[in-house]
């Protein structure tokens, strides 16, 4: 996991486990930019930044010239730091750093924030960084995986948070981490981390309603409660832009995919680890697979997979997003 890998990184540097290099990369930019911010603030003192650290952006700056910055010797100080950004507008040309990576100057720390791509690990830089210097793959956050991350995260900072708190700020925020993230040490600043974050902390703090979103609409669906679920699409399209269409059917679709996984599992002690679901939840896919047999299940993917080509224009140019909500949920309670 990208998390613990980022944690390595800087428990090494904590304990004086310094790398010539630090190559940082990948499609997730919240752990490029906590790991070089880290060295940036932290690895010289403020007298020391003065005359030996730069920042450098990819898009100003040809190779040669980092690697002629990166020569040169500290002033007064240990070590200097070279911290590349936006190194990715380098990609064409990278492979010129071979040859340093091969002999980096052991008085200079180089980093580079290589954001939205990685490395050709058939190539010979990827193979001369794994050798000489820190090469870490900032990976991409799944949704299925937002809550549990929320729950590590905050575990890690001695908070701690409610399985459904967790999941109305992942369905609600996205997969932005940097985002998650500003809105957690919100929550951190107004409560004691002996306090746990519930849904109601999040609906007066956040402004998303522990009631009236894709989580609880997924419960009403799951445990069959027809008006519940029709009172929430109702809320959805008469707020669209908070609540997508789009969101919603992906959602569900994910939801009843790990449905008929449920059905199909013979041994049900092993649901949480095979669907991919914290364990606090099993109880809905339990309560779900009672309202609706394998057969209704496959039958309901087949109607959201409809909705959503229709959500998209395909064969219903005319149809509201309130029209395919009521559509949506018609399909699955008939």
């Amino acid at each position: 996991m990208s998390l613990d890998k980022a944690k390595a990184i800087i428990t090494d540097i904590k304990r004086g486990n310094i790398s010539p290099i630090y190559f940082l990369m990948g499609e997730e930019p919240y752990y490029i930019d906590g790991v070089s911010n880290y060295i940036e603030e932290t690895l010289l003192t403020e007298e020391e930044k003065g005359f030996n650290q730069m920042v450098l952006y990819g898009r100003d700056v040809t190779i040669d010239e980092i690697v002629s910055n990166a020569k040169r010797y500290p002033m007064m100080a240990e070590r200097q730091v070279v911290i590349v950004k936006e190194a990715q507008d380098l990609s064409r040309t990278i492979e010129n750093l071979v040859s340093y990576a091969e002999n980096p100057q052991p008085t200079t720390v180089l980093v580079f924030c290589y954001k939205y791509k990685k490395l050709d690990a058939r190539k010979k830089l990827a193979k001369t960084l794994k050798k000489n210097a820190v090469l870490f793959e900032s990976k991409k956050m799944y949704d299925d995986k937002l809550p549990g991350w929320i729950i590590q995260v905050l575990k890690g900072r001695g908070y701690s948070i409610t399985p459904k708190a967790a999941q109305m700020l992942s369905e609600f925020l996205g997969n932005d981490l940097s985002k998650i993230n500003n809105e957690l040490e919100k929550l951190q600043l107004i409560i004691k981390p002996e306090q746990q974050i519930t849904p109601q902390l999040v609906e007066q703090n956040i402004g998303i309603s522990k009631d009236f979103n894709n989580f609880e609409l997924q419960n009403a669906i799951g445990a069959k409660n027809i008006k519940k679920a029709f009172a929430i699409v109702q809320y959805f399209a008469q707020n669209p832009k908070n609540h997508p269409l789009v969101m919603t059917v992906a959602l569900l679709y994910s939801f009843f995919s790990k449905l008929l996984k449920y059905h199909a599992l013979s041994n049900k002690a092993e649901a949480s680890k095979v669907l991919g679901v914290n364990p606090y939840f099993i109880k809905d896919y339990q309560t779900a697979a009672r309202n609706y047999s394998m057969k209704e299940v496959s039958a309901i993917i087949a109607s959201i997979r409809e909705v959503d080509l229709k959500s998209k224009g395909v064969g219903a140019a005319n149809l509201t997003p309130a029209d395919l909500f009521k559509e949506l949920l018609t399909s699955i309670f008939k």
